[in-house]
């Protein structure tokens, strides 16, 4: 028996008008995880996102308000499993990858695991500008809360539910992104296993300058608020 089995799995996925990928995305979960519980937390997706979603069995939480953080602080607390994943729906994170990452997190005791994309990065998934932009925001973790990460904006996470239940201060942003690993590493055994981050073929939710600065200045901001 795997040592998988004594663990129930939620995943747990932000949507907007995601109707081209979503599909594959939960399928490629339900090879790997027939049982896995999965939760799409939509925002005003116009297109066929959530009859799509619905149709190979995810439960759809509609969260009007917008915010990458916004659906994440809503759909986690609703997840019951033991152990979360966190992903986009985009087709971007590779769903074949979760298994292994599992198993280690069990295996070798960790508490929160998180996708780096920058150790295999090509200039056909992300580009100079995105690096530089994440390289300039993890030396300011560094700096401000003493903690070394490989690629702070990482939307690809593996933690246990425990965990996330210490958490504070994570924002409704994308900065939750930084946020929840630097918490992470405050709570409990985080570490960052390298992944292939894949090709969007959607049009991406990010705006770099915009959220670039915000992610930069919800840096200080945390550290001077706690």
């Amino acid at each position: 028996m795997s040592i998988i089995e004594d663990n129930k799995i939620s995943f747990v996925i932000p949507t907007i008008n995601e109707e081209k990928t979503i599909g594959s995305v939960i399928d490629g979960i339900h090879e790997n995880f027939p049982n896995a519980e999965i939760i799409l937390v939509d925002t005003n997706s116009t297109d066929k996102t959530k009859e799509i979603a619905k149709s190979k069995g995810a439960t759809v939480i509609e969260e009007p308000r917008k915010g990458y953080g916004r659906a994440y602080q809503t759909g986690i607390p609703a997840a019951k499993g033991d152990i979360i994943v966190c992903m986009d729906g985009d087709g971007t994170y590779p769903t074949d990858i979760v298994k292994p990452l599992i198993e280690i997190l069990i295996l070798d005791k960790v508490d929160f695991i998180s996708c780096d994309r920058i150790t295999f990065r090509t200039s056909t998934n992300y580009t100079t500008l995105h690096y530089v932009g994440n390289m300039v925001l993890n030396l300011t973790i560094r700096i401000l809360f003493k903690v070394r990460m490989v690629d702070s904006q990482s939307g690809m996470w593996i933690f246990r539910s425990e965990l996330y239940k210490k958490m504070k201060n994570l924002g409704y942003g994308m900065s939750f992104s930084q946020n929840i690993k630097i918490e992470a590493v405050r709570h409990g055994v985080f570490i960052e296993i390298p992944i292939r981050y894949g090709v969007r073929i959607t049009k991406p939710k990010l705006k770099t300058w915009h959220d670039g600065f915000h992610n930069l200045f919800a840096l200080f901001i945390k550290r001077v608020s706690e």
